[in-house]
């Protein structure tokens, strides 16, 4: 077992800098990575995208349910996040005003439930260790735990899920991109846990439905692009822009690596046996 693991480290990382390597086959040997697949736990139940339906019959992932709480003002008034303002918009000063954040708890959960579905229904292998954050292209205050998964398949995109004492959640996607949950905790944007959880489910199922594509240079201003499909085809997204103060290193790994992957990263492999 432990000699197919180094060789599926080696196929994973034959486009990559050989530092990469070392790294993946030194994490083995420490122990530190969980090969796939997990046994399904007692009672599992919910709900996955389209692709999922062929690769992992019987598995579904489903939202667990969410802390439920009610917040006020500072006068005693309900506030009903996510419909806090009317049509006159947001006032002026909540734009920085950032208050009731412990209504994003929620979203650890959410993020736990979606590592235990990657695990349960494909072929990956998971390392939980606060070494992974490292994944992120900026480093946030707060990490709390950081967990990344692997798909076992070159050409796949892997995620890594950073939880900070936010409470949020980071998920680095791919080669380039990270993208953040909730992505504003300001009074203005009235975000909810609800609101954030459906834009982390859409990304991470649609990453493992094959759904996400990263590219890098793109144009003469060599901006950094993404776009996302909804893996029950709901919806879709996509973005570009300056990538910013990332690292030179960085962003000269992920320009070699997403020259592997011309269209889309591939769907992550089922596990088989279920």
């Amino acid at each position: 077992m432990l000699i197919f693991e180094i060789l599926v480290a080696i196929s994973a990382h034959k486009s990559v800098y050989h530092n990469g390597l070392v790294k993946e086959i030194g994490r083995i040997f420490r122990g530190r990575v969980r090969t796939s697949c997990k046994p399904i736990p007692a009672g599992y139940d919910g709900r996955m995208g389209p692709n999922e339906d062929s690769v992992a019959p019987g598995l579904r992932y489903v939202r667990p349910s969410l802390p439920e709480a009610t917040h006020h003002s500072g006068d005693g008034v309900l506030i009903p996040y996510g419909r806090r303002w009317g049509e006159d918009g947001p006032s002026p000063d909540s734009y920085s005003v950032e208050t009731h954040l412990d209504r994003f708890a929620g979203l650890h959960v959410v993020a736990r439930a979606l590592i235990n579905h990657l695990s349960v229904a494909y072929n990956v292998d998971v390392e939980d260790s606060p070494d992974t954050s490292v994944d992120l292209l900026r480093q946030p205050d707060g990490v709390a735990e950081s967990v990344r998964v692997t798909p076992r398949r070159p050409g796949a995109a892997p995620l890594t899920f950073v939880f900070t004492r936010y409470p949020a959640v980071i998920v680095h996607a791919g080669s380039i991109h990270d993208f953040v949950f909730p992505a504003c905790g300001c009074d203005a944007c009235d975000e909810t846990a609800e609101s954030a959880a459906d834009r982390l489910e859409m990304l991470v199922l649609a990453v493992a439905a094959g759904g996400y594509s990263e590219r890098y240079p793109v144009g003469w201003r060599r901006w950094v692009e993404y776009a996302l499909k909804a893996a029950d085809g709901s919806g879709s997204e996509s973005g570009q822009g300056d990538p910013g103060p990332i690292p030179a290193d960085r962003l000269r790994d992920a320009r070699i690596r997403l020259r592997a992957v011309p269209a889309a990263w591939l769907p992550w492999p089922p596990c088989k046996d279920r």
